[in-house]
């Protein structure tokens, strides 16, 4: 059967996820029909490769119409890290009804809405309210939007037969958000992580690491977490974060054939 194995030894966000797995191999003008289903306007993705610490990345950057391509933010910009922009706030019922009014297969509007669902339940756990008052602020963003469904694209075309992933590592410390300072991992992601049960522990690196679009996308995607297992590796993708840290940035994905 075809495995796709997340090695998230750096973390994970939504535009490294959507990095690694462009970086798979997948045609680039494939990816843009699929995405152009979303009718979005002024909507745009730029690709590129980087290098952390040698290794050739896939970065991917969201464009939206009249913007200048951004480097500065860290992943997507949930819980901004001094990089503000100015896009307009949705709540769960208009990501729902721009997913279902495209023209993207049921596959992929059934896994980008999982995801936004598990968003927005982690979120008003946190936040003590419910679903429906949830506003998505910075990932209800477009780039953040066009991350999540982008990944369901991807996956889409891949077509695995099982997901799996690494356990998770985040960093430590604090990190300065729209609410104020709040510690690592932010409270949404380690209540993504909690409510499916994944496995995380922290390293030495004062940095926020796991997203919670990236907590939110490896829980909807994986079945299983644990070692990779024994496999013929098909193909090898790297997606770039945005920060540079003294570890790599990066996320790693594998696709392969195994018996389990």
């Amino acid at each position: 059967m075809k495995l796709l194995y997340f090695d998230c030894c750096s973390g994970i966000s939504g535009d490294m996820t959507l990095g690694a797995l462009i970086d798979l191999g997948i045609d680039h003008k494939r990816f843009l029909e699929e995405m152009d289903k979303l009718n979005l306007e002024g909507l745009k993705f730029e690709f590129s490769t980087v290098y952390k610490n040698g290794i050739g990345c896939t970065d991917v950057n969201v464009i939206l119409e009249d913007e200048e391509p951004s480097h500065e933010h860290n992943h997507e910009p949930h819980h901004e890290h001094g990089h503000e922009k100015h896009h307009e706030h949705r709540n769960l019922f208009d990501i729902e009804k721009i997913i279902d009014s495209s023209s993207l297969s049921e596959r992929v509007k059934s896994l980008s809405k999982a995801m936004f669902n598990r968003l927005a339940r982690a979120e008003a756990k946190v936040h003590r309210t419910t679903m429906e008052n949830i506003h998505f602020h910075e990932v209800g963003a477009l780039d953040s939007i066009a991350d999540i469904i982008g990944t369901a694209v991807c996956i889409d075309i891949l077509n695995p037969d099982r997901i799996m992933s690494s356990p998770l590592h985040d960093g430590t410390g604090f990190i300065t958000c729209r609410h104020g300072i709040i510690p690592v991992p932010v409270p949404a992601t380690m209540e993504i992580m909690t409510q499916a049960s994944i496995p995380f522990h922290t390293i030495e690196v004062e940095n926020e690491l796991i997203t919670p679009t990236g907590a939110t996308i490896i829980a909807t995607l994986a079945e299983a977490f644990g070692n990779v297992p024994a496999m013929s590796v098909i193909q090898v993708g790297y997606g770039s974060g945005k920060r540079e840290m003294e570890i790599p940035g990066i996320l790693r994905v594998v696709l392969g054939e195994c018996n389990i």
